[in-house]
Parts: structure tokens; C-alpha cells; sequence
């Protein structure tokens, strides 16, 4: 699933709301919320649709979580798009429909939102309800990788280690995994020591200048996929 984050911007009502929902005053902050989406606001049917997913100050409802996320999303709202996406992928309070989560996630990806990247890449590596699109993963992959999500920088060391829709190349394999491993991604850490084995000694020094310079570049971006508000 995916995290949808938040920036309250310079939206007073939106800030306000998000508050609320911060002090977890969630029936204060539902009301709010409600306010805006009847008004038309876009942010607001997100959040709403995020309190329907957890339960906060209302019964949960995913079927009405769908139907805001796409309200949100058909307004432009990037996270809406990507928690949509999800949604549809996974048959969460609608059914089945992976092509048409692959389009909100491909929106969303296309707007830079890591987590649909990540959940695109992750579709069309498993092709499941899609068909499987091994260098499509990969380039999903490796642009939330980019960006600086520790799941996927695993999964593209993988896919550079076992030349899955890309070139077999040990270094790039020990870029990422090594990235992954740092930040606590268990499987990125064996599936390192087995990469390591293979490298010749200027592979390794090749991989570990990479490493460095990778590692001043993307941010701290940690958090796994949620169908949650994150301020942020």
C-alpha cells in the first residue's frame, strides 16, 4: 500500500484541519475536512478518504474511500492518484481492477510520487492481472531508488544482480543493495554478501565510490507504502 503524504501548504482551512487530525482530535478533524471536500477541495476528500481507510472519527469504509480517492484523483491530486492506484490494484473497497490502477499509479509515478513508482515497478515485475514488464519494473524502480526509497534501491540491486530488465552488472548491484542493507532492508543484505563474493577487487572500489556519492545524493526517504496520512 501507499503512504499518502501531506504538506498543509498555505491553506489555512486545510492547516488547521491537519492539526486536528495531528492532536488525533479526529472528529473535530473529519468535520473539517468535510467541510472543504463538500466545498469542492481536493486536498480535503484525500484526507477524508484516508480517515475512512483507518477508521479515524468515522466507521471504516473503504468503498468510500475509493470513491474520494477518485474524486481527489480525477482533480489532480497526486496522492489521491497513487493510494487510487493501489486500491484498484489490490481490490481494497472496490473490485479488482489492475489496468486501471496501473493508469492512476502511472499518473502519479509520472508526477514523481515514489510510492507509485514503487507499486508500479512492483506490478509489472509479479504481471499479475497485467502482463509482466521486466524493464518497465526496473525503470520504476530505479526512479523511486533515485529518490531515495530503501525498498526499491533492494529490488533494483536484485534486478542489476540477476540481469532482470537490465544488464547484469555487479556494481550497480552492490550500489543498491549496499543502500538497501544500510537502512535495514534484510534480504538487501544477503543478497549483498552474495554479490560481493562474485566482484573483483576494482569492482568493489568502483561500487563503494558509488556508494558514497549515491548516499550524499538521495534523501531520507525510509518510510514503507501506507494508506495512511503522513504530514509532511
Amino acid at each position: 500500500m501507499l503512504s499518502l503524504k501531506y504538506d498543509a501548504g498555505d491553506n489555512k482551512a486545510i492547516a488547521l484541519a491537519v492539526g486536528a487530525y495531528q492532536k488525533e482530535a479526529f472528529g473535530e478533524a473529519f468535520g473539517m475536512f468535510t467541510e472543504l471536500a463538500e466545498q469542492g477541495d481536493a486536498d480535503a476528500k484525500a484526507w477524508l478518504a484516508a480517515m475512512y481507510v483507518n477508521g479515524e472519527g468515522v466507521p471504516t469504509s473503504l468503498s468510500k474511500a475509493v470513491e474520494l480517492y477518485r474524486e481527489s484523483a480525477e482533480a489532480g491530486n497526486v496522492l489521491a492518484q497513487t493510494n487510487l492506484g493501489a486500491m484498484l490494484a489490490m481490490g481494497q473497497g472496490v473490485a479488482r481492477d489492475v489496468a486501471d490502477g496501473v493508469v492512476w499509479l502511472t499518473k502519479a509515478a509520472e508526477q514523481g510520487d515514489l510510492f507509485a513508482q514503487y507499486n508500479l515497478a512492483t506490478l509489472y515485475s509479479k504481471g499479475e492481472g497485467i502482463p509482466a514488464d521486466p524493464e518497465l519494473a526496473a525503470k520504476w524502480y530505479r526512479r523511486a531508488s533515485e529518490a531515495g526509497h530503501y525498498p526499491s534501491q533492494a529490488r533494483l540491486g536484485f534486478f542489476y544482480a540477476n540481469g532482470i530488465g537490465v544488464e547484469k552488472d555487479r556494481v550497480q548491484a552492490f550500489v543498491w543493495l549496499s543502500l538497501a542493507a544500510q537502512h535495514g532492508v534484510g534480504n538487501a543484505l544477503n543478497a549483498l554478501e552474495a554479490v560481493v563474493g562474485q566482484m573483483s577487487a576494482d569492482e568493489k572500489r568502483k561500487g563503494s565510490a558509488l556508494v558514497e556519492a549515491w548516499r550524499s545524493r538521495t534523501p531520507e526517504t525510509s518510510r514503507h507504502a501506507r494508506l495512511r496520512p503522513q504530514p509532511g
